[in-house]
């Protein structure tokens, strides 16, 4: 196939993203004005015949005094990663992004390489010799996805041990995602385990009454974020980050981002966020008060939405990121223990990729984020 590459505008880009059955609410057109800080760019792909066969969001990120850029694709770009020929699809961007004055570009291509289902992890978390998932013989594996890292690897591209760390907005390499396609809500119930449903039906005796939220209750949202970030000790986004992603993402789409509550006896006491692109819906920010655990808002939140995402056909339930560690020790363990309880699967894509086009940048830049 002939390809050619060039800027697209925000409507061609969101038009191609909406023809997919699903794709990353990374690479939509609106989040680029979710990321601020970055410059950003829409790439389209062109076959011989004129039409658009693929599309890339690109963030920038100035260096400090001079003008050049690390580029950024998170979960991206969507174009045909199993192409034969994959250089095609690739080269062109390096070279266009070399023209743009990037020293280095950064790339999450949106490739699954192994799923385990929750029999697998739970037999993984029993037995003292597995400390990760991938200790834990994978319940399916993906051919493919080893051709492409192979094919990326053979074109210069790199990648860290860990497949992704580097920098700030890294997107996570592990997820755990509920598979909803071709199965009834009562068989998703069924697979829950015993722990969960419990808690579902604890919170309904108790009386917790999951709603939705708008624009004017993320000033709610936020008091019940921060409340979280002290708790588990992590530096929380600020009240206008969430205002700007409802705006811009609700602007470009109406039903692109959802607010949750749990409520009991009139007081919020659960919150979290929900981002739908087609057929893919991702729980993806949480947050929860210190006092009536007990009733289990958030377990009950999490059905509420997952039937919500089930009503409006969605294919995959994604509770978005986990560590793949499976020894009970390590601070991370709670949440694929958490997660593993839906009864979906914990999915491995192939990571984040680096391609250096000024070596000694890259190298700098690598050196700088090491140090953080």
């Amino acid at each position: 196939m002939s390809l050619t590459l060039r800027t697209i505008s925000r409507e061609q880009h969101l038009a191609y993203i909406q023809s997919l059955p699903a794709a990353s609410h990374c690479q939509v057109p609106a989040w680029a004005d979710v990321k601020t800080e970055w410059r950003s760019e829409n790439l389209g792909w062109f076959d011989q015949n004129g039409q658009l066969v693929g599309a890339g969001l690109v963030l920038y990120r100035q260096l400090p005094k001079i003008k050049r850029y690390l580029a950024y694709l998170p979960e991206g770009p969507v174009i045909n990663w199993y192409a034969p020929h994959l250089d095609e699809w690739l080269q062109p961007m390096l070279a266009h992004l070399k023209e743009q004055g990037a020293f280095s570009v950064k790339m999450g291509p949106p490739v699954v390489i192994r799923r385990w289902d929750s029999v697998a992890i739970k037999s993984g978390i029993q037995d003292p010799d597995v400390k990760r998932l991938r200790d834990v013989e994978a319940t399916h594996i993906e051919p493919r996805a080893f051709e492409v890292s192979e094919r990326l690897r053979k074109m210069g591209w790199q990648q860290g041990e860990d497949g992704g760390a580097g920098f700030g907005d890294v997107q996570p390499r592990y997820v755990f995602q509920v598979p909803l396609a071709n199965r009834s809500l009562d068989d998703v119930l069924k697979s829950f385990n015993q722990l969960w449903r419990r808690n579902i039906k604890k919170a309904e005796k108790a009386g917790v009454d999951v709603v939705q939220g708008g624009f004017d209750d993320l000033g709610e949202w936020q008091r019940l974020y921060e409340i979280t970030a002290e708790r588990d000790h992590f530096r929380p986004r600020p009240l206008s980050y969430f205002q700007r992603m409802w705006t811009v993402l609700n602007t470009e789409d109406p039903n692109r981002m959802r607010l949750y509550f749990a409520r009991h006896e009139g007081e919020n006491v659960a919150a979290a966020t929900m981002l739908i692109v087609g057929g893919h819906v991702w729980y993806s920010y949480g947050a929860s008060a210190n006092h009536k655990r007990e009733v289990r808002p958030s377990n009950a939140m999490q059905w509420r939405m997952l039937r919500d995402a089930y009503a409006m056909g969605a294919t995959v339930y994604d509770l978005r990121g986990i560590s793949d560690s499976l020894d009970e020790t390590d601070h991370l363990f709670g949440l694929i223990q958490f997660k593993v309880g839906t009864g979906g699967e914990a999915v491995e894509y192939i990571g984040e990729w680096d391609f250096p086009l000024n070596k000694l940048l890259h190298k700098a830049l690598d050196i700088y984020m090491s140090r953080r």
